[in-house]
């Protein structure tokens, strides 16, 4: 397990350790994940625009529409079932 420290600036240093299991170079963006106990860093992976018309309504939902929050917290729910036996 490697370790690290919260700077004054609120910066975290990922060990080079594991920056060269990833292979993760300089410039890499992430995402910051809130796991309810701690933050889950994943890479963030580019993927090709999508223009709106290539994609609306290719999902079906069935059923009564959701909102935003409620999906927030569904994926919220989701990540946290994920990583809870992880720790």
């Amino acid at each position: 397990m490697e370790t690290t420290t919260l700077s004054s600036d609120g910066q975290v240093t990922i060990p080079q350790v594991l920056r060269e299991i990833h292979q993760w170079e300089v410039g890499q963006e992430f995402v910051a994940i809130d796991t309810g106990d701690g933050i889950l860093l994943k890479p963030k992976t580019p993927f090709a625009e999508t223009a709106l018309d290539a994609v609306a309504g290719c999902l079906k939902h069935n059923g009564t529409p959701v909102s935003l929050e409620e999906m927030e917290d569904a994926i919220r729910r989701g990540v946290e079932e994920t990583w809870h036996d992880r720790r």
